[in-house]
């Protein structure tokens, strides 16, 4: 898709316990909640692109060009996540989840598109998990990679809790061609949208 020349494109590590929204008409959320906009002095008209759970973390974008989000929100690009499990995966579980499972979705089962799926070492890690997380030390877990091309609400914690590995810690590594790379949490970076390598599969 051709870029307009006033697109701007920031990419964040959203950290545990931030909303991916600048803000809120919801009260009790603007009193409770915490918002990526506390993280970075974005300009008017400045969005979302998508969104991570509160308790995710890792590449979240934001564009001024609604187009340009629609174009990621709905056209089938992948999304990458590392996810930490509990529990060391076994093959079937991982043929599985790269087959599409039953999850529920708006209050009706819904059958996950087939997806790319792929052990991690531990060391994959990106940074260390936040404190809030309740990763029990002693108990076995594994990492796997996880690309999709859609993104039903809390997909990937679905996917994995279906055959039967929760997930403990999930980052997004990736969105297209935009990778995290060596971004830390709290930290936003302006990247340039020409020539923004994101194409459907």
């Amino acid at each position: 898709m051709q870029i307009d020349p006033g697109t701007r494109l920031y990419k964040m590590y959203k950290p545990v316990g931030f909303l991916s929204q600048l803000s809120s008409n919801n009260a009790k959320q603007l009193r409770t909640k915490r918002f990526v906009s506390e993280l970075f002095n974005f300009p008017e008209g400045t969005m979302p692109i998508g969104r991570l759970d509160e308790k995710s973390e890792g590449l979240l974008l934001f564009t001024n060009n609604g187009a340009l989000s629609d174009k990621i929100n709905r056209g089938g690009i992948e999304k990458e996540y590392y996810a930490q499990l509990d529990g060391i995966i076994n093959q079937k579980a991982i043929e599985l989840l790269q087959k599409g499972v039953e999850i529920g979705h708006q209050g009706a089962k819904y059958i996950t598109k087939s997806c790319k799926v792929g052990r991690l070492q531990k060391e994959t890690a990106i940074s260390s998990p936040d404190g809030s997380l309740r990763i029990g030390r002693h108990r076995p877990n594994s990492w796997i990679s996880i690309i999709i091309t859609e993104g039903k609400f809390r997909q990937v914690r679905k996917m994995t809790a279906a055959v039967g590995y929760p997930t403990l810690r999930l980052i997004r590594v990736r969105v297209g061609g935009i990778h995290l790379d060596l971004l830390n949490p709290y930290e936003v970076e302006e990247i340039s949208p020409e020539g923004l390598p994101i194409q459907p599969i």
